[in-house]
């Protein structure tokens, strides 16, 4: 009993510190990205050799500064969170302090010294942050909220909605994955429509996906920041990491002309980075093959992302001489395993039929796929 006691106050002291570093380095990210907008929109309005960059300030920055994390896109992005979330700056001084900088009185002075100021467009920064009555106190946003949770709460451009989100959030303790799927699923509109909102936040926060240290240091701006391998920012389960590390042997050790080019990689599309599980290209097609491996079932969902990464290959990785890519899709479950093959467009019945001489058969795939499953039940 005694050692059972050991345990638990070792694993509860271990998870608190956690958090509690976790929580720093996001704290340290945020406060980064948000002082690094609020440069940025000074200089678009008041600084002396403003014209000389005009329009293309932010690309010219991110190619002085050659950092990944300090790309075009995160650039005009801390400028927008800079602008959607001023109310910030009220408590920047006593955070700046709390990390240990000793400018924070300084930078706060300044910021408190100015006035909401309009963006390099004309327009006025968000009235969601200047309203009183629709904003959350900065410091708790910062508190319980990580940079990535800002990201997603910026694409809710109604006042109102994004404070109800920003609160449910909180309440309910919800990773990225689950504020991305609570607003796609219109939980605000639902909530207004329902005649007891109520029960309807204790459904939704059931078997919502909490918020971890692991899915706040994961994170993309998190690994970026920290200097680390992006490949090692997607968190993946115990299933998911064998059956990758095997399905890479497998397809090697089939020949074929098999050639890994890459795991996780990272593609950005539009503003939103996506993670494709493997990439090999082959020599005899002279093709690239993207496998996506979900571990759930089949919806059209996972084939229409499929079909995504290989149009975007198709537009900006594929050369001259190569042939369309071709995308294999492995959903599992508990039961049974379905392999589908995904051609962006290819409606040659013949050159389909090519690829597919090439590529394993689907009973071979599944069939692999679930012998691997068996070694886990």
């Amino acid at each position: 009993m005694k050692f059972d006691l050991l345990v638990n106050t070792i694993q509860q002291t271990h998870e608190g510190f956690q958090m509690q570093a976790a929580k720093a380095i996001n704290l340290s990210l945020t406060l980064r990205n948000w002082l690094i907008g609020f440069y940025i929109v000074e200089f678009e309005q008041q600084g002396e050799d403003r014209a000389k960059y005009g329009e293309f300030l932010l690309q010219n920055l991110a190619e002085k500064l050659n950092q990944s994390s300090l790309s075009f896109r995160n650039l005009k992005l801390f400028r927008q969170f800079f602008q959607e979330y001023p109310q910030i700056r009220q408590t920047l001084p006593a955070q700046l302090q709390k990390l240990g900088f000793e400018t924070a009185i300084q930078i706060g002075q300044t910021l408190s010294a100015q006035l909401p100021l309009p963006n390099a467009e004309g327009n006025k920064i968000s009235k969601a942050a200047t309203d009183p009555s629709l904003t959350i106190p900065p410091d708790r946003l910062l508190s319980r909220l990580s940079f990535s949770h800002f990201v997603e709460l910026m694409t809710v451009k109604e006042n109102l909605k994004r404070t109800f989100y920003e609160l449910e959030c909180m309440k309910g303790n919800w990773g990225i994955r689950e504020l991305k799927r609570q607003i796609n699923s219109l939980y605000f509109e639902r909530s207004g429509m329902s005649k007891n909102p109520e029960k309807l936040s204790e459904l939704a926060n059931e078997k919502a996906e909490k918020l971890t240290a692991s899915s706040i240091i994961k994170s993309v701006y998190a690994f970026e920041f920290l200097g680390l391998k992006t490949k090692d920012a997607v968190e993946e389960s115990d299933l998911e990491t064998a059956l990758l590390d095997h399905l890479q042997e497998f397809m090697l050790e089939l020949g074929h002309g098999f050639c890994l080019e890459a795991r996780q990689k990272k593609i950005l599309i539009g503003d939103e980075y996506f993670f494709i599980d493997l990439v090999f290209y082959h020599r005899i097609l002279k093709c690239h093959v993207l496998i996506d491996l979900k571990v759930e079932d089949f919806n059209h969902h996972n084939i229409g992302q499929l079909n995504t990464y290989l149009n975007y290959y198709k537009a900006e990785v594929m050369q001259a001489d190569d042939n369309l890519p071709v995308g294999i899709l492995l959903v599992t479950n508990k039961n049974k395993a379905l392999v589908e093959y995904a051609t962006a467009g290819m409606d040659n019945q013949l050159f389909v039929s090519k690829y597919l001489l090439e590529l394993p058969g689907k009973e071979q795939l599944a069939a692999f796929i679930q012998q691997e499953i068996a070694k886990w039940k």
